[in-house]
C-alpha cells in the first residue's frame, strides 16, 4: 500500500484551487487535482456536503462516499447565501488559481458571485463548472444526476442482456468521467493562461460526458442508422469479446484480432476454428458469435479458469478472471500500482496518474480543517 504524506512536490504545486463543489463531479475534479500537489481548500456549507451522508458505511458519522472523494482537501465551512459568507469566498478567490462549482446554474449568481460578476475582478482566475446540461439550449440550467443523464444519453439502452431492459452502469460513470474532463479542462485553461495571462470559464456538463461515452454505438449508428442494441457482456463490434465459462470459473476474453483468435485456439486444443470460414476473420467471426461462443466453450470447459488467463496473457492473448471488488482491491498488482492509500485513519484508491518525476503524494486525509490557502 501507498502511505505518504510528503510535502506537496506533484505537478501542481503552487496552484491553488478553491472547491466549492459537492456530490461527485466536482469533488473528483478538486482530488485529482490534489492529489497531484495542487493546494485545494474545500468550502462546505454549515451542514456540510451531502455525501456525508451517503452510507451506510460511516466512520464518526461520515459516510464514506464523502471518503472516497475528499482527500488532500482541507475544509472549512461557509453559507454563501450571506453577506458574510459571500466576502470571505471572494477573499478567496483572489487568492485562487481555481474555483470549482457544481451549484444549480443561477445560484451563484444570484449571490452576487458567478463567474461573470467576478470575472473583471479576478482576470486569471479559471472558473471550473460543473452542471447537468450546461447553461443554456433546451435543457440549459436543468439539474442534472447521473442516473437519469445514463438514461437520457442512451448509456442504459445498450447497457445490460440482450433479453432484458435497460440497465444502469452500476457506478456513477457519468459523474466521474464529467469529474475527469473538469480537470482536463482546468489543465488547458492554466496552460493556455501562461500565454494570454487571462483564466476562463470551463463548462463540463454530466450530459456532453454521457453523449461522449457513446463509442463505438455512435459511430455504428452514424455509419448503419442501425438502433444499437445490448449485448450483455459482449462486445458489438469484436468477437470472441465476452465472458465465457471455462471448467471452473468465468472468463472474459478480448480477442481482437486474427493473431489473438488463432493464439487461443491453439493453446485451448480447437485449431480447426481457425480454418473455419465463419470464424477466420474479425468480421466473420462478429457475425457468427453466435455459432463461435458454444464451440469455445465446449473447448474451454477442460480448463481451469485463473490458470487459463494467466497462461493466455503470457503468450498475448487478453484474458481476464471475473473478479469481485475486494479480490481486485487485494491484488498484488494492485498494491504495486500505488493504487491502494494507507493513511492514518484512511484507507482509498490511489491516483490512476503515473508522472515519473512528480509522482502524486497524499498529504491531507478528509476532513482535515484548513481556513486560509498555504
Amino acid at each position: 500500500m501507498q502511505s505518504t504524506q510528503q510535502p506537496g512536490t506533484g505537478a501542481l504545486q503552487g496552484t491553488r484551487v478553491l472547491d466549492l463543489s459537492r456530490i461527485l463531479g466536482g469533488p473528483l475534479c478538486g482530488q485529482i487535482l490534489g492529489d497531484h500537489g495542487a493546494d485545494v481548500l474545500k468550502v462546505e456549507p454549515p451542514n456540510g456536503d451531502d455525501t456525508r451522508a451517503w452510507g451506510p458505511p460511516f466512520k464518526d458519522g461520515v459516510a464514506s462516499y464523502y471518503h472516497g472523494l475528499n482527500r488532500n482537501k482541507r475544509i472549512q465551512f461557509l453559507d454563501l447565501s450571506s453577506a458574510e459568507g459571500q466576502e470571505k469566498v471572494l477573499a478567496l478567490m483572489a487568492q485562487a488559481d481555481v474555483v470549482i462549482e457544481n451549484f444549480k446554474i443561477g445560484t451563484m449568481e444570484k449571490w452576487g458571485i458567478g463567474f461573470k460578476q467576478v470575472q473583471q475582478r479576478f482576470p486569471r482566475l479559471v472558473w471550473c463548472r460543473v452542471s447537468g446540461f450546461g447553461e443554456d439550449g433546451p435543457l440549459g440550467a436543468w439539474p442534472g444526476y447521473d442516473a437519469a443523464i445514463q438514461a437520457m444519453t442512451g448509456l442504459m439502452s445498450v447497457n445490460g442482456e440482450a433479453d432484458g431492459g435497460p440497465l444502469r452502469v452500476g457506478l456513477p460513470v457519468v459523474d466521474m468521467v464529467t469529474g475527469m474532463n473538469a480537470v482536463i479542462g482546468v489543465m488547458m485553461a492554466l496552460h493556455e493562461r501562461q500565454r494570454s495571462g487571462l483564466g476562463q470559464l470551463v463548462d463540463a456538463a454530466l450530459y456532453d460526458s454521457g453523449i461522449s461515452l457513446l463509442h463505438p454505438h455512435a459511430a455504428n449508428w452514424f455509419m448503419d442508422g442501425k438502433q444499437p442494441q445490448r449485448s450483455g457482456n459482449a462486445h458489438p463490434n469484436i468477437a470472441p469479446y465476452d465472458v465465457l465459462q471455462t471448467g471452473s470459473i468465468p472468463v472474459f476474453f478480448a480477442v481482437g484480432n486474427d493473431r489473438q483468435f488463432k493464439l487461443l485456439c491453439e493453446h485451448i486444443g480447437c485449431p480447426q476454428l481457425v480454418q473455419d470460414t465463419r470464424f477466420a476473420t474479425a468480421g466473420q467471426r462478429s457475425i457468427h458469435r453466435d455459432a463461435l461462443k458454444p464451440l469455445l466453450e465446449q473447448a474451454l470447459s477442460a480448463f481451469e479458469g485463473d490458470a487459463l488467463a494467466t497462461d493466455l496473457m503470457k503468450i498475448g492473448v487478453p484474458a481476464a478472471p471475473v473478479q469481485a471488488v475486494d479480490a481486485a482491491l487485494d491484488h498484488p498488482h494492485t498494491l504495486h500500482r500505488g493504487l491502494r492509500v494507507d493513511l492514518p485513519g484512511y484507507q482509498g484508491v490511489g491516483s490512476p496518474i503515473k508522472l515519473s518525476r512528480t509522482p502524486p503524494t497524499y498529504r491531507h486525509v478528509p476532513l482535515t480543517p484548513g481556513e486560509h490557502f498555504e
